[in-house]
C-alpha cells in the first residue's frame, strides 16, 4: 500500500498549522484590542473563508495564484516557480481555510485575557512585547493550543480548495482526502474505507487533545475560583 497520501496529509497539516500558529496568533492580539467598528470589519473579511465553500476559496486562489494570474504569472517569469499543481500548492488552500479557526478561538482567548495583569506588569517597568510573551500568551496557552489542533485537524480533512489548487497526482500532490474521492470513483472501496479509517483515528485523536486541553483549562479556572474564594 502506498502511504505517501498519509505523508503529505500529515506534512501539509503541520506546516500550515505551524504558520497560522503565529499569523493568527499576531492578528487576533491585535484585533481583540481594536476599536469595535474596525474590529467588526475585519472579523467579518478574516472569517469570511470559514463560511465559503471551499471550492470557492479554491476558484479565488486559482485566480490569485494560476501560472496565467497576476501573482502567478510573475512568480513563474521571474522564479520559474509554478505555484500551482505541486505538493506545496496545498498549504495556501490549507492556511486560508483554517485561519478562521485559529484567529477565532486566538481572538476569544485574548478578548478573556485579564488586563490588570498587564496593568501590573508596565508598573514594573516592562515592555508591550515581553508583556505579550511572558504574560498574556501563557495566560491564554489553552485557548491558543486549542486553535492550533482544531486547525490542524481541519488542514488534515481539507478536500475542495485542496483538489482545485493542487490537484490530485499520485505519489506527488495525493493527500487522504483527494486519495478516497478518486478511489472511490474507481470503484475501490476497500482501499478507499481503509483511508477513511485512517483519516478517522487521527480526527478522534485530534478531538481527544482538544477534549483533554478543555478539562484542563476548566479545571485551573475552578482552582483559581477557589484560591480567591479563600482570600
Amino acid at each position: 500500500m502506498d502511504w505517501y497520501p498519509l505523508w503529505n496529509s500529515l506534512r501539509i497539516s503541520l506546516i500550515s498549522a505551524g504558520i497560522i500558529f503565529f499569523v493568527g496568533i499576531f492578528a487576533a492580539h491585535a484585533i481583540a484590542a481594536a476599536p469595535r467598528i474596525v474590529k467588526g470589519l475585519l472579523d467579518v473579511i478574516l472569517t469570511l473563508p470559514l463560511v465559503l465553500p471551499p471550492t470557492v476559496v479554491g476558484y479565488l486562489l486559482l485566480r490569485l495564484l494560476g501560472p496565467r494570474q497576476p501573482l502567478g504569472a510573475w512568480v513563474l517569469s521571474h522564479f520559474q516557480l509554478r505555484l500551482t499543481m505541486n505538493w506545496w500548492s496545498a498549504i495556501f488552500a490549507t492556511c486560508v481555510v483554517i485561519f478562521p479557526l485559529m484567529y477565532r478561538t486566538a481572538r476569544g482567548a485574548f478578548e478573556s485575557f485579564d488586563e490588570t495583569l498587564a496593568d501590573a506588569a508596565r508598573t514594573l517597568g516592562r515592555s508591550e512585547r515581553w508583556i505579550f510573551w511572558r504574560v498574556k500568551l501563557p495566560c491564554c496557552r489553552q485557548g491558543v493550543l486549542a486553535g492550533t489542533v482544531l486547525a490542524f485537524a481541519r488542514a488534515l480533512g481539507e478536500y475542495g480548495a485542496t483538489s482545485m489548487i493542487a490537484g490530485y497526482t499520485p505519489g506527488r500532490t495525493a493527500t487522504i482526502s483527494t486519495t478516497v474521492y478518486q478511489l472511490w470513483r474507481t470503484n475501490s472501496d476497500a482501499e478507499a474505507f481503509l483511508w477513511v479509517m485512517v483519516n478517522i483515528a487521527i480526527s478522534t485523536a485530534v478531538l481527544l487533545c482538544v477534549n483533554m486541553l478543555e478539562q484542563s483549562s476548566r479545571r485551573r479556572q475552578r482552582k483559581e475560583a477557589a484560591h480567591d474564594a479563600l482570600r
